[in-house]
């Protein structure tokens, strides 16, 4: 096998997929990165058997074929060439001679008959925006569980309808819902699937790379969920399993509603924090008329308290929040303007943008004892 390829092209498309690759692995194969020059391009496969990204770019094929080179080896490399083309060419032992300029370089390969073969993209099921299937990933996927033994909540429910777009993630203690209108003439009733964060991760990584104006494909087989980005393609195993029925965890009565500046009230929370116990991150958030007080005694270096006016006619309460949890969403939206709705100091508190016309985003938190 041997190719020409220019350097600034291939170093972009090796940096997307690097998140995929595989840095410690029992698989060896599975550090490396699948090359394939055919038709006037190369194409480029990395998985870690969960996950797999494909993409590739335009290069001129002096002799085509395929094998593996380490990935993370390869991009470390070739991003110290100089930006012109460059030349590879792959023997029978799978080793790469590249020749860049005066550089002459080899980097020892595997055969590509030890990599792993992908699934097969059927026909697409949807068409997605990328701005929006972004937005929503930024929305939900830092409320996800990490803890591996909630199988179901390593990810989350991406739902399809024919008007709308939804995604719910949750790890036990908060839960975070979007939904946008967005038309979907090929979906009559609904599709539901559950997506792994690592891949929500990457997905948002090639949704914001492709641009505004590009449309996702999604479509889908019996284990795997496939989201195509022009030329590129990821591919990832669906989670199994039940998805808690977060309906019943929306609130529905919470009437005490105040509304805050969100970048005063990120401040706040941020300086508060700071004096928080290092392991709850409880700190006390208590409303009046008018007023929002936010305070943290939990730590032996000290305590700390801040007050801010708040529009809104509640009574007085306090309730215990995860400073961590509050700041997660804070940095999830835009508006000038939050909303918090509140209950009893028992029950869950929610937070919701204002002004985002766009998107219904509920983000429910449980209380903390403080």
């Amino acid at each position: 096998m041997e190719f020409t390829v220019n350097k600034i092209e291939l170093v972009k498309e090796l940096s997307l997929s690097q998140g995929v690759v595989e840095k410690k692995t029992t698989i060896p194969v599975l550090s490396n990165v699948l090359i394939e020059a055919r038709d006037g391009e190369i194409v480029l496969t990395t998985t870690d058997l969960e996950l797999g990204v494909r993409c590739g770019c335009a290069a001129t094929i002096k002799k085509p074929g395929a094998s593996t080179l380490p990935s993370r080896k390869l991009l470390d490399y070739v991003r110290l060439l100089p930006d012109v083309d460059l030349n590879v060419k792959i023997g029978e032992t799978h080793a790469a001679s590249i020749t860049c300029g005066r550089s002459r370089t080899r980097i020892a390969g595997m055969s590509r008959e030890n990599f792993p073969e992908l699934p097969k993209m059927p026909a697409p099921l949807a068409q997605i925006p990328a701005a929006l299937l972004a937005s929503l990933i930024g929305k939900t996927a830092f409320a996800i569980s990490n803890e591996g033994s909630r199988y179901t909540l390593n990810g989350a429910l991406l739902l399809l309808k024919p008007d709308s777009i939804t995604m719910v993630s949750t790890d036990g203690h908060r839960l975070a819902y979007v939904e946008a209108a967005h038309a979907f003439e090929d979906i009559s009733g609904q599709l539901r699937a559950l997506v792994p964060k690592k891949a929500m991760v990457e997905i948002q990584r090639l949704a914001t790379e492709g641009g505004d104006s590009m449309a996702v494909a999604l479509s889908s087989d019996e284990n795997h969920l496939f989201f195509q980005f022009g030329k590129r393609l990821l591919i990832t195993r669906k989670l199994t399993g039940q998805f808690p029925d977060y309906e019943r965890v929306l609130p529905r009565d919470n009437d005490r509603t105040v509304v805050a500046n969100r970048l005063e009230l990120e401040a706040a929370i941020q300086r508060v924090s700071q004096f928080a116990d290092e392991r709850s991150h409880a700190i006390r958030v208590a409303v009046s008329p008018g007023e929002l007080k936010l305070a943290s005694s939990g730590s032996d270096a000290g305590e700390s308290e801040e007050s801010m006016p708040v529009e809104g006619n509640v009574g007085e309460m306090q309730i215990g929040f995860n400073a961590q949890y509050l700041l997660d969403f804070v940095r999830a939206v835009s508006s000038e303007t939050i909303q918090l709705d509140l209950k009893d100091e028992q029950s869950a508190g929610q937070l919701r943008p204002t002004g985002e016309a766009d998107h219904q985003y509920r983000y429910v938190i449980m209380p903390m004892r403080i």
